[in-house]
């Protein structure tokens, strides 16, 4: 065994592949075209109606770029709809279109069964103790 597979970052990267391949997969078997960022994007708006990008950014631990980006499509695909806010004139409110709640709604089943795929080799145990230290892991460092 070459050493790299001995490395957490070489691991972390090599789970990363195989989990964006088994969403992608499953996802167009089900008749979705969704990423996994995607589907980030739709959780978290709708976990939190009128959310403005900035706050989304944080949330889904990605860049305001990327977001905006993936923001953009999903508001091209009339999954999201931008809202001038209120309070202030320069930012933007987020919220899912009736579409956008309907295929978040039908997607996630299959997101729910696609998640113990990825992990298909851990018994329950070790998948719950494995999300538990890959959360521990992914906290700032005090």
């Amino acid at each position: 065994m070459a050493i790299i597979h001995q490395f957490p970052g070489y691991l972390i990267r090599r789970l990363h592949q195989l989990s964006v391949s088994i969403f992608t997969q499953r996802t167009q078997e089900a008749g979705f075209d969704l990423t996994q960022l995607q589907f980030a994007v739709l959780s978290v708006v709708d976990e939190n109606p009128e959310i403005d990008q900035a706050k989304l950014s944080i949330l889904v631990d990605m860049d305001k770029v990327t977001i905006g980006d993936v923001v953009s499509r999903l508001e091209t695909r009339q999954l999201i709809r931008r809202l001038i806010k209120t309070s202030d004139r320069r930012a933007r409110t987020l919220t899912l279109t009736k579409s956008g709640k309907a295929l978040l709604r039908d997607v996630q089943p299959h997101v729910i069964k696609i998640q113990d795929e990825i992990l298909r080799s851990l018994s329950p145990e070790e998948r719950f103790n494995f999300v538990s230290l890959i959360t521990k892991a992914c906290r700032p460092s005090d």
